[in-house]
């Protein structure tokens, strides 16, 4: 049976997090400081290629930070430069990190690993209903003081605490809106790579958040109104409407796109008749899923069944984050609900050990 792993990784699997200069404030880490992080990641990817050779491979990941710089360079360029859109800032980033992602093929290539790893630029489709438009939950850019976040939020931001360092200092973030993904535009492409052995990467930053554009019929033409008053107009047969997008002021959350992806790799594999098993791991800066996180009774799950981590997550109030390690749980939960073989949320350099129970969190159908 062809198995095929879905890896998503976190920002701190391209961005070092945690950088402090001298006088202790937070570091953006430069182009420099990403491409070394980057390089280090793709050891540890490449170990695990060694250690599965027959398994394919999709790689998703994350662009908050990366989101943040954009849209950071483009307020500061202000009046001299126009503004950027959230769908057009999701793009650039995910072309830059494909870019450096791919330095994974200089890893195999030195270790003689025959894969090759190129990007999608991803398109995904959300409901221009979805509720997160009117309450926006989705962190991203660079952490901010509370006193830093109280004059962002007086410029117009939108911004949420993000948690409380070890010395119990907040640390605030932006927030943008986060729809949930319904489906991948790009989804023949994705299998047209991994059908030729090309490790795809896909939906990055959870994928150019679009909507479908409904048809307008008028004297015997349909027309398609799309991003910035842009037509596409053709002769109105009475077919149904041609499937048309058009870009959105969003940011989906990676995770739940990756599981969507797992999902419909699954789905069509089905449809033709073929047996795919699809395992999603979701890298994370923690080793794995917590109770009561950073409180005296923390407790880590290891292996659990996903209705028993679904009665937690429905919990009041509810035992993980929404800006953080909630939406993996979620995710978790819809890929194994949907028929997928077993999802794990860990850190890169423990992946072995989270196959063995011993690291990180694994869900499991039941």
């Amino acid at each position: 049976m062809k198995k095929i792993r879905i890896f998503a990784f976190g920002g701190n699997e391209v961005a070092p997090v945690g950088l402090k200069d001298k006088d202790g404030k937070t570091i953006n880490p430069d182009i420099a400081m990403q491409w070394q992080r980057t390089a280090d990641t793709a050891q540890l990817v490449a170990d695990i290629f060694k250690a599965h050779p027959e398994d394919k491979y999709v790689i998703t990941h994350g662009n908050g930070p990366q989101v943040g710089n954009i849209i950071q360079r483009a307020e500061m360029c202000r009046p001299t430069m126009f503004p950027l859109p959230l769908d057009v800032c999701v793009a650039d980033t995910q072309g830059a990190m494909s870019y450096m992602m791919a330095q994974l093929n200089n890893v195999l290539n030195i270790r003689g690993i025959d894969n090759i790893v190129a990007g999608i630029i991803t398109q995904v489709v959300v409901n221009k209903d979805d509720p997160d438009f009117k309450n926006p939950s989705k962190y991203i850019g660079q952490s901010y003081t509370s006193d830093e976040a109280r004059q962002r939020m007086a410029e117009g931001w939108q911004m949420k605490m993000y948690k409380k360092d070890s010395a119990g200092n907040e640390i605030w973030r932006r927030v943008v809106p986060s729809p949930a993904p319904v489906d991948i535009v790009e989804i023949d492409a994705i299998e047209a790579m991994l059908e030729k052995g090309i490790v795809p990467i896909t939906v990055g930053g959870g994928g150019i958040p679009v909507r479908e554009v409904p048809a307008e019929v008028k004297d015997g033409v349909e027309t398609y109104t799309t991003n910035f008053g842009v037509k596409f107009s053709k002769p109105h047969k009475g077919e149904k409407p041609l499937k048309m997008y058009t870009g959105v002021e969003a940011v989906i959350d990676k995770d739940l796109a990756s599981a969507l992806l797992g999902c419909m790799l699954m789905a069509r594999a089905k449809a033709r008749g073929e047996e795919v098993e699809v395992s999603l791991t979701i890298f994370t800066g923690e080793d794995g899923a917590k109770l009561n996180y950073q409180k005296p009774d923390e407790k880590a799950l290891r292996v659990i069944k996903v209705s028993e981590l679904e009665a937690i997550y429905n919990q009041v109030p509810p035992p993980f984050p929404a800006g953080s390690m909630g939406p993996k749980i979620k995710a978790v939960i819809e890929f194994i609900k949907n028929g997928g073989s077993v999802a794990y949320i860990a850190k890169t350099d423990l992946f072995e050990a989270t196959l063995l129970g011993k690291a990180g969190t694994t869900v499991i159908p039941g």
